[in-house]
């Protein structure tokens, strides 16, 4: 179910009346059953493989807090839940890249190798609820959070409709504490929540699938523009990915909202970021905190010198670009990323030793900084968004001829310019809250007022309608 679906605005207010008519175990289990129906409307079958790996990741933390004072046999469960996880994830992601792969290789080595492809249907959402699970057990067993003894909060843990499918990543840690007591209607989140849900309505219907217009035909087939088209293609397309998921996210955190639960912030205005460590402090908040505690960390982090933290890095953004899908092209994304993170500490080493006094964040510093991590993650999108190797490295080599831009005839004129209206306005807001924090504003009547109005006009006025789905549904 999609959230810019007509059956989607059907189901909440239904789901919101039996939630909030309910209450104790009776409210879970609206929530759980509320949840299998949003996940099911799409292939019911893979309710199954959910319910699966829930049931695994419970017994195991179970078994877990039973051998608490017994390391090996803990560590058994552990193993268990985090390689059934890995398991799925890998045989639905990754079982025919990696099969093609290993056909290549033979035949590059002159042997010849054949398999059978399988057709598999990618289930939805399977990267975000498979890192749930993992991270719940690694938790329970690193002693960080208690086991959770009742199924039935577990089970919505893992399945909770508005991040199910395209997070954010929800730590357990936070989560099932507030699964533990109701929680009543109130006003205030209604307030908040419904202004979250609009801004990300607008994000994805208003900016993301309005630049969709123009971004997919660029990419979809690259051969067919020039080089200016192409330039305007890769631009709107690191907006177009951060309205559609940032929206996205906007819309699970503000149902959660209205729910009583409180989930953290997943995108903080990360194009004004001044440092690419900063980008990801900013960018898809709950996979990259995911990724430094789950992987980075135990691989040693940044305490075995300057050498092997690199290598850490890059390890740890070369699995987070494989997460995002089974293409080399994601791994050339993370790649980028990782080689990004490695040259900004050798630079920012040799830039202190040689100018200590001088403060990069002073304003006339900052913007050129902001401009050339903007620069930098806009061209690792290129590889995100390409379908292959060579498409992507036609249209970097495109951008590249520079004696090939000819600001002629643009193709999807009418598009063109309202996607850079579109983009303006984004840059101008998120500039301003920026600059002025709104938190002293959200419970004012005017901005209450101002910004529920401003959004469905928006939403009506400019918004492009055809239940487009989310980016991220694909991960």
């Amino acid at each position: 179910m999609l959230f810019n679906s007509l059956p989607f605005l059907c189901f909440i207010p239904l789901f919101f009346a039996l939630y909030f008519g309910t209450s104790g175990k009776a409210r879970l289990w609206v929530c759980l059953m509320g949840s299998y129906l949003f996940y099911g409307w799409w292939d019911w079958r893979f309710l199954f493989l959910i319910q699966l790996l829930t049931l695994i990741s419970y017994y195991s933390a179970l078994k877990i807090g039973e051998y608490a004072e017994e390391p090996k046999k803990k560590a058994r469960f552990r193993m268990l839940s985090v390689v059934s996880s890995l398991v799925v994830l890998g045989f639905f992601k990754y079982f025919n890249f990696f099969a093609d792969n290993v056909v290549s290789l033979f035949g590059m080595l002159g042997m010849h190798a054949s398999y059978t492809t399988l057709t598999i249907i990618l289930p939805v959402g399977i990267s975000f609820y498979t890192f749930q699970t993992i991270g719940y057990t690694v938790d329970v067993y690193r002693g960080k959070i208690p086991v959770e003894r009742s199924l039935l909060n577990f089970a919505v843990y893992v399945a909770f409709f508005p991040q199910l499918v395209a997070g954010p990543i929800v730590r357990a840690s936070n989560f099932l504490p507030q699964l533990r007591e109701d929680q009543p209607i109130s006003g205030k989140n209604v307030i908040l929540g419904l202004q979250m849900i609009l801004w990300g309505y607008v994000l994805k219907s208003v900016v993301a699938d309005s630049l969709s217009l123009v971004v997919d035909p660029r990419f979809n087939d690259p051969f067919r523009y020039d080089s200016f088209s192409l330039f305007i293609g890769a631009f709107f397309y690191s907006f177009q990915i951060y309205g559609d998921f940032a929206g996205y996210s906007y819309i699970a955190i503000g149902i959660a909202k209205i729910l009583g639960i409180d989930f953290r912030e997943n995108f903080n205005r990360p194009y004004f970021s001044s440092s690419f460590s900063e980008f990801w402090q900013r960018w898809h908040i709950s996979l990259s905190s995911w990724l430094r505690d789950y992987l980075y960390i135990p691989l040693g982090g940044n305490r075995q010198g300057k050498l092997r933290t690199d290598i850490n890095r890059m390890l740890t953004m070369l699995l987070g670009g494989l997460w995002h899908g089974a293409s080399w092209n994601f791994v050339i994304w993370g790649g980028l990323h990782g080689l990004y993170l490695m040259l900004q500490r050798v630079v920012r080493t040799g830039f202190d030793s040689v100018f200590p006094h001088v403060n990069l964040k002073r304003l006339w510093f900052k913007i050129p900084l902001v401009l050339l991590i903007y620069a930098a993650c806009n061209f690792a999108w290129i590889f995100f968004r390409a379908e292959t190797l060579a498409e992507s490295g036609y249209i970097v080599g495109r951008l590249f001829d520079f004696g090939s831009y000819h600001i002629g005839v643009v193709p999807h004129m009418f598009h063109v310019m309202k996607g850079f209206a579109l983009i303006l306005m984004v840059i101008v807001l998120e500039l301003f809250a920026f600059i002025y924090p709104l938190e002293g504003y959200r419970e004012k009547t005017w901005f209450i007022v101002a910004s529920i109005a401003a959004s469905l006009l928006l939403i009506g006025f400019l918004g492009t309608f055809g239940n487009a789905a989310f980016i991220y549904f694909q991960f």
